[in-house]
């Protein structure tokens, strides 16, 4: 699967042994201790799961909207677009927003 933004966000992660990754989601999902902390769309938009308490923050930053899956809203779960991710700092910010709920979740 050609993903540029996987690529990117593969280097980023690089060296951390607790991140894993797998095709699901339409892209390339990276998991930390086997929950899920960010995905890669091949169109450049990415998926990160804050948990429920940093949700309304992470809608308040550029390109952020609310996760939906059928009808149910997804809170804890947050799409950005692919042009509000063009820089390496701001995915790095975006990952630390997930890492900081993903770590306090028990290893899978």
């Amino acid at each position: 699967m050609d993903n540029a933004t996987a690529d990117r966000l593969r280097n980023l992660l690089d060296g951390d042994p607790r991140i894993s990754e797998k095709k699901m989601f339409g892209g390339i999902t990276f998991l930390m201790n086997g929950h899920m902390l960010i995905s890669a769309k091949k169109n450049g938009q990415v998926m990160v799961h804050v948990g429920k308490d940093d949700n309304d923050e992470a809608l308040s930053r550029p390109g952020a909207s609310q996760m939906v899956h059928g009808d149910k809203v997804m809170r804890g779960f947050i799409w950005v677009d692919a042009d509000e991710t063009e820089d390496d700092e701001t995915l790095r910010d975006w990952i630390a927003l997930a890492e900081k709920y993903v770590r306090t979740q028990k290893p899978k």
